[in-house]
C-alpha cells in the first residue's frame, strides 16, 4: 500500500465497510468514516512535511492514514441519545491493519511502523493532559516515530468538521514540544540500559533515568509467533542444547485439543518452567504468545525469578505460513488461525530485556 493508491483500494471489504459506518455528529459532522478517511488523505497530501518526506516515510504515513479508523465498523455503537462512540478502535485497528498489510505483503519493519501509528494515532490530541504523559510518550516512541505521529494526527483533525479544531491543533503542538524535551521526537526514548528500560515499564514508581542494577541470574528465551511461522526451527538452529517448555508438546502429552480450554496446558507449562527457574537453569518457553495479554504473565513469572528475558518473535509471509501450517504434524485448524490473527500483537521493546525480530 503506497502513496496515491486510495482509488485502487475501493473494492476491499474493509474499505467498503467504512461507507456504512456512522460517526459522532459533534466530532465528525462531515459524515461517515469513508468520507472522513478521504478528507484525511487530502489533508495529508497537502502537508509540506508529508511532501518533503522520503518515499518510505510517505508510504508509512499514507498507509496509516488509510487504515487509522479501519476498526470503527466493528467498534462503533450508536447511543440512545444519538451520540456515536467507537471505543477501542485505535488498539483494535492496529491488530486489524497488521493482518491486512501482512496479507498484502508489506515489509515487516514498515508495516509495524504503520501499526504503531494506528495504535497511538489519537494520543497527540490529549497526551499533554495525562498524568502519565512521560511514561506514555516513552512507550509510544518504541513503536512509532512521534514526529510522524504528529503529522498523522494533524491530518486526522483537519480531515473532519468539528468545533474543537484549534484546541486540538494546540495540543498537537504541545505534544511536539513535550516529546522534544523528552528526547523522543525523532528517535526512541533513551534508557541507561536494557535492564533500566525493562524495569521502568514494570514498575510505575521507577524514575525514567534510573540506572537499575542488573540482578538477573539466568536467561530465558520466550518465543512468539503464529503456528507454522518457524519457532521450532529457530530453536533447533540457535539453541539446540537448551531444554524447551513447549505448549504444543504438552497439549499432545495431556491430550488437549488446540480448540479446547488451554488452562490445564498453561498451568502444566508454568510448573515445568518453575522447576528450571528454581535451579537457575536457562530454558526456552515455546508458545504462540501472540498478544501482550498472553505474554505479560509469562514474562512476569520469569522476572520474578530474576531471569533475563529474551523475547524472540518469528514471522513468515502469509503464503508460506499457511503452507507450513498445513505441512505440520499437528495442523492448526483454519478457524483457530483466524482467531489468532485477530489477536496478533507483535512484541515491542518495552516487554522484555531484549526483543529479537526474525521476520521473512
Amino acid at each position: 500500500m503506497t502513496f496515491g493508491e486510495w482509488p485502487s483500494l475501493q473494492d476491499f471489504e474493509w474499505i467498503q465497510a467504512l461507507r456504512d459506518c456512522p460517526q459522532d455528529p459533534v466530532h465528525h459532522a462531515e459524515g461517515n468514516v469513508w468520507i472522513h478517511t478521504g478528507m484525511v488523505l487530502e489533508s495529508l497530501a497537502a502537508d509540506t512535511r508529508f511532501r518533503d518526506a522520503s518515499e518510505g516515510e510517505r508510504d508509512v504515513l499514507w498507509a496509516a492514514a488509510v487504515l487509522h479508523d479501519v476498526a470503527k465498523p466493528e467498534t462503533t455503537e450508536v447511543q440512545s441519545d444519538g451520540r456515536v462512540t467507537a471505543k477501542g478502535h485505535s488498539a483494535r485497528g492496529a491488530l486489524r491493519a497488521r493482518a491486512i498489510l501482512w496479507e498484502l505483503g508489506m515489509p515487516f519493519a514498515r508495516r509495524e511502523q504503520v501499526c504503531g501509528m494506528i495504535r497511538y494515532h489519537q494520543f497527540p490530541f490529549y497526551l499533554i493532559e495525562r498524568d502519565d504523559a512521560q511514561r506514555k510518550a516513552a512507550a509510544i516512541s518504541l513503536s512509532a516515530r512521534c514526529s510522524q505521529l504528529a503529522v498523522l494526527a494533524e491530518a486526522d483533525i483537519r480531515g473532519r468538521v468539528c468545533a474543537d479544531l484549534e484546541k486540538v491543533l494546540e495540543n498537537i503542538a504541545l505534544f511536539e514540544s513535550f516529546c522534544r524535551e523528552e528526547g523522543c521526537w525523532d528517535q526512541r526514548r533513551h534508557f541507561p540500559s536494557a535492564i533500566a528500560r525493562f524495569e521502568y515499564f514494570r514498575r510505575p514508581e521507577r524514575a525514567i533515568d534510573y540506572a537499575a542494577h542488573d540482578s538477573t541470574v539466568m536467561e530465558v528465551v520466550v518465543m512468539s509467533g503464529m503456528p507454522g511461522a518457524g519457532k521450532d526451527m529457530w530453536i533447533r538452529n540457535n539453541l539446540p542444547d537448551w531444554p524447551v517448555v513447549s505448549l504444543d508438546a504438552l497439549r499432545e502429552e495431556l491430550g488437549v485439543d488446540p480448540g479446547e480450554n488451554q488452562g490445564t496446558v498453561v498451568q502444566a507449562a508454568k510448573e515445568r518452567a518453575r522447576e528450571y527457574l528454581r535451579k537457575r537453569q536457562r530454558f526456552v518457553w515455546n508458545a504462540t504468545n501472540l498478544s501482550r495479554t498472553l505474554r505479560s504473565p509469562v514474562i512476569q513469572l520469569m522476572a520474578d525469578y530474576n531471569a533475563r528475558v529474551r523475547l524472540v518473535y518469528v514471522e513468515a509471509p502469509a503464503d508460506a505460513l499457511h503452507r507450513q501450517n498445513r505441512s505440520r504434524e499437528r495442523v492448526v485448524p483454519e478457524v483457530i488461525m483466524e482467531r489468532l490473527l485477530s489477536k496478533w500483537d507483535v512484541p515491542d521493546p518495552s516487554e522484555a530485556h531484549e526483543v529479537v525480530y526474525c521476520a521473512g
